[in-house]
């Protein structure tokens, strides 16, 4: 049997899953803080931590090394509720042994407990010497339509400076992973540090990029440096960017002109090295005509602009997408299917793809898990949407991309029993975001 440390915040969590493997057999302990867990570990000597990402004194990746620190044969397991995959790779790539996604399935958590039996036995060690996860390259982003080929020059060339880049685009056409292969390109081995604007409340999102001092607020018991200071000279990136409260636009403005900031609660100021990207799928000129963005600091991001192309305006692309996602996907399933047929093809070239590459993936990765034959048919091509719209057909129903969005978000909360977790998971955004978006569109919930 092991000795089990838990590190998580969620107090009732922690106690349920103390019951749970006490129960078995394992002794285990409990911290509810990264410092506290850090201290626990170096006193009880564990032989697997189960941490959770989001603690109140310190992110758990930036307390992983220390934790892996206390011992060779440590195994650590990353618990997150996060939907955000970029934690895991980095979690991963930080010597974590696996991870574990919120709400916990028991059957899962006691499987890797028994993995960790299993290694021990063994006398085996984590591998924490295995490569990487490989790095996003400009060979990630699929398509030969000439606003692709643009676009990759663009990239090329943006790598040779530090400017602040603007990156736009619907959602699901590839955002982060544009600002990614940027990055790679400009400062390879330096951090990527990515904050979604939307997902984080506000009044947390400054201190969530600046950091705060000890004392600056009830729950501040010690130091805490910001995303801004942890990118050192790598990069921030500033997903949802329209999404961010106006008073915090105008402390960014002033920190982008100066180039340096104050943390929360502190006097000292500290230099800005990172390179700054944004992005946003929505139109940040049109909001600040209508004064919901900074004219000031929209002109101060909109240095340089990166445009991504809807994937209805390059259908053509469609056929290159679908190898290479579909690769992807088979080797994420464990499959061996790689055909597709002429029938599903035509209906995939038909579709508007309001969802972008993420919803092609999301059909695709379907399709090949409830595919019966050998190939992806026609049949094995389904969406939301009760049917596949011509290009050249003119459409009803929403006229304009907020409407649509407003329509699709409607749908799926219909479809999930308006459950916000299920139809958050759908849609591939947070609860936070979702919530918001009903909260902006005045979605309604249909009265019975």
């Amino acid at each position: 049997m092991s000795v089990i440390l838990i590190i998580d915040d969620d107090k009732l969590l922690c106690r349920s899953l103390q019951i749970q493997l006490e129960a078995i057999g394992h002794t285990t302990y409990l911290a509810h803080t990264m410092q506290e867990g850090i201290d626990t570990a170096a006193l009880v000597g564990p032989e697997l931590i189960l941490l959770d990402l989001n603690l109140p004194d310190q992110s758990g990746l930036f307390g992983l090394p220390a934790l892996l620190e206390q011992g060779h044969d440590l195994c650590v397991v990353i618990m997150t509720g996060n939907p955000d995959n970029k934690a895991v790779i980095d979690s991963m790539r930080k010597g974590a042994f696996d991870y574990l996604r919120k709400p916990l399935d028991l059957d899962e958590l006691f499987a890797m407990v028994e993995k960790v039996e299993i290694r021990k036995q063994k006398g085996q060690s984590p591998q924490r010497d295995q490569p990487a996860a490989a790095r996003p390259s400009l060979d990630d982003l699929v398509g030969a339509h000439p606003a692709m080929i643009e676009l990759l020059k663009q990239i090329g060339l943006l790598s040779r400076s530090r400017v602040t880049v603007l990156i736009q685009g619907e959602s699901g056409t590839g955002k982060e992973l544009v600002a990614k292969i940027l990055h790679t390109s400009s400062s390879p081995g330096m951090p990527f540090v990515a904050i979604n604007c939307s997902a984080v409340v506000p009044t947390l999102l400054e201190s969530e990029l600046f950091g705060y001092e000890k004392g600056a607020f009830t729950g501040a018991d010690k130091t805490k440096i910001g995303k801004m200071e942890f990118a050192g000279e790598g990069t921030v990136f500033l997903d949802e960017i329209g999404d961010m409260p106006l008073d915090l636009q105008s402390k960014l403005l002033r920190v982008l002109q100066e180039e340096e900031f104050v943390r929360v609660g502190g006097l000292e100021t500290i230099p800005l090295k990172a390179r700054i990207m944004a992005a946003t799928h929505r139109d940040l000129q049109g909001m600040v005509e209508q004064r919901q963005f900074r004219q000031d600091l929209f002109y101060r991001l909109n240095v340089s602009t990166l445009n991504i192309p809807p994937l209805r305006s390059r259908r053509e692309d469609i056929p290159l997408l679908v190898d290479s996602l579909l690769a992807r996907v088979s080797q994420k399933l464990h499959s061996d299917m790689h055909a597709v047929s002429e029938a599903a093809m035509e209906k995939m070239m038909l579709y508007d793809w309001p969802g972008n590459v993420r919803e092609l993936e999301n059909v695709l990765t379907r399709a090949v898990a409830l595919s019966r034959d050998g190939r992806i048919l026609a049949e094995d091509i389904v969406w939301q949407q009760s049917r596949t719209p011509s290009a050249a057909e003119p459409q009803a129903g929403p006229s304009t991309l907020a409407e649509a969005e407003k329509h699709h978000i409607a749908k799926a909360l219909q479809d999930n029993d308006w459950n916000i977790t299920h139809t958050a998971q759908k849609l591939a955004i947070s609860p936070t975001t979702l919530r918001k978006k009903i909260n902006d569109f005045d979605i309604r919930k249909p009265t019975t």
